[in-house]
């Protein structure tokens, strides 16, 4: 019973960092999103279900859950939210050495991680076709 509170407290909080990041271009949105998809789906049916039927977020976890895909969309965002402002971290502003040195490579790490994922599912072949088809 306390681990299925547990997962549902770091649901939220994953969620509310996520929902957080929607306005806030220093936290990225999907990865939070994702955390709280998979603490729910540990915590609480109901919210889990919720959250794969939610109006923004649902189209992202079911594409994330059904075939490991990342949107070119999120990526691109991703990518052009994290550039610049990690490099003006490094280049321009006054923070400590030690957070560049923690910034950096932790955003080269999300983006490597989003990059390397698909953008959309895979071909799947019909065994009736000889030319693959989509799977939706």
């Amino acid at each position: 019973m306390r681990a299925r509170w547990l997962w549902l407290i770091g649901g939220w909080i994953a969620l509310g960092l996520g929902t957080i990041g929607i306005f806030l271009p220093v936290l990225p949105t999907t990865p939070f999103v994702l955390v709280a998809a998979w603490c729910f789906s540990k915590g609480s049916r109901e919210m889990h279900r919720w959250l794969l039927e939610h109006r923004w977020f649902g189209p992202t976890v079911r594409s994330w859950e059904e075939h490991g895909v990342i949107p070119l969309r999120a990526k691109l965002v991703s990518t052009a939210v994290m550039v610049p402002l990690v490099g003006y971290m490094a280049l321009f502003s006054d923070a400590p050495g030690w957070a560049v040195l923690i910034a950096v490579p932790l955003a080269l790490y999300g983006l490597w991680f989003i990059w390397s994922k698909p953008s959309r599912p895979a071909a799947v072949t019909d065994p009736g076709s000889p030319r693959p088809r989509s799977s939706g």
